[in-house]
Formats: structure tokens, C-alpha cells, sequence
């Protein structure tokens, strides 16, 4: 579970992506147009002390996928993918990642890609309330249920036109930035998103293990 606090950041998520987007090979910048958050998704930290949010953002006719973590702390070894720091209300000091270069995000994604391991549910905290959040996206994934996992100490990163890939080991992930109906001639397992107003099935994200040896 998820916990999101009723509080302020600054500076915002927005903002902070309206200054970090524009040096990304896959954005395209249409004059004008703002940034707006159409849907997000959260995977679970084991340890309950990082973050990792993935925000899907609308500029102009293109959706964009931004997987994010925020740590109390950085984290010297993700230094190449730090976007900012931002203060929250509640929990202090933020440091914002590109999570494709966090291993605790790698996991997750990779289990959620091969096993089918769901989003986490969210839970706001406002005062003494507990409320509920609903999911503002439904993922699907053709992974199958009980895969292993392996575990995943350090990753590589690199990206080419709209796809960032990941490897691990044996492990590939090959995360969508610039979002679109899943055309299903992909290779491996793979897991699609569909949210208000968005594709009957973007495709987010797809990972395959092989032996690194």
C-alpha cells in the first residue's frame, strides 16, 4: 500500500517535468501547450522508504510516460539520473530520480511486466482520515502469475528515440516514453495501460529474461 499525504511540494511534479522534459530526446515540445497529468500508477517499496510513481503526462497530442522515485537521501550511484530535489510538507527533503536507473524500480516494473504483480493501492492521509484512492489506470499484463523474479543489485540504462532499455543480468525491460495503441509485435511478456480519455491498450512497458550466463 501506498501512502500519499495531503501536502504540499515544491517545487511541483509538474514543474519539475517542465524543466527535465525538454532535454529528453523523446519529448516533443509543441508551443503553448501545458503539461497536464492524465494518470499515474505506484509500486510498492518492501522497505516502505522510497517512492516510485510513474506519471503519464499529455503535451500537445503526445502522452508521455515518466517513471519517477523520490528518496530521503541521494543516492550517489544514481547520480546520472537525478532530476531535482523538492521539499514536501510532510516528509522533508525529496530527491526526484528517473527511476529506469534505480534498481528497487527495475524490480518492481520487471515484476510487474513477468509476473503480473499488480499496482499498488493508494491510500491518502488527511489528518486522522484514511481515504482510498481509486486507480486512475488499469495495467494489464501477459506476464504469467508466480514468475521469478531475479533480484536485481545494478542496472544499465540507455535510451533510443522513444524507449529507454534496461538491463540486469538476464533480465531486459524496455520502458514506452512516448505512448501509443499496443501494436502486439512485441517479443517477451508485456504490460498495457489504459486510462480516461487514453488508448483501449498503450503499451508500457515490455521484459524478457534470458541466461546471462
Amino acid at each position: 500500500m501506498s501512502i500519499i499525504y495531503d501536502a504540499t511540494i515544491e517545487p511541483s511534479k509538474l514543474d519539475i517535468l517542465a524543466a527535465w522534459l525538454p532535454s529528453q530526446e523523446w519529448f516533443i515540445p509543441v508551443p503553448d501547450a501545458e503539461l497536464e497529468r492524465v494518470a499515474s500508477f505506484r509500486f510498492d517499496d518492501p522497505a516502505g522508504q522510497v517512492g516510485m510513481e510513474t506519471l503519464l503526462i499529455r503535451h500537445g497530442a503526445w502522452t508521455y510516460q515518466v517513471p519517477l522515485v523520490y528518496r530521503n537521501a541521494p543516492v550517489p550511484e544514481l547520480a546520472a539520473f537525478l532530476l531535482t530535489s523538492t521539499e514536501h510538507s510532510v516528509l522533508g527533503t525529496r530527491w526526484v530520480y528517473d527511476a529506469t536507473g534505480d534498481p528497487l524500480y527495475v524490480a518492481a516494473i520487471a515484476g510487474a511486466v513477468l509476473a503480473a504483480e499488480p499496482q499498488a493501492n493508494q491510500v491518502e492521509h488527511r489528518g486522522e482520515e484514511r481515504i482510498p484512492l481509486p486507480a486512475t489506470i488499469t495495467l494489464t499484463s501477459t506476464g504469467t502469475p508466480g514468475t521469478p523474479v531475479p533480484a536485481v543489485e545494478s542496472v544499465t540504462a540507455h535510451t533510443v528515440g522513444g524507449v529507454t532499455t534496461i538491463r540486469s543480468g538476464g533480465l531486459s525491460i524496455a520502458v514506452v516514453r512516448s505512448l501509443a495503441d499496443d501494436d502486439d509485435t512485441h517479443l517477451g511478456a508485456a504490460l498495457t495501460g489504459a486510462w480516461a480519455g487514453g488508448p483501449a491498450a498503450a503499451l508500457l512497458a515490455t521484459a524478457s529474461l534470458t541466461d546471462p550466463s
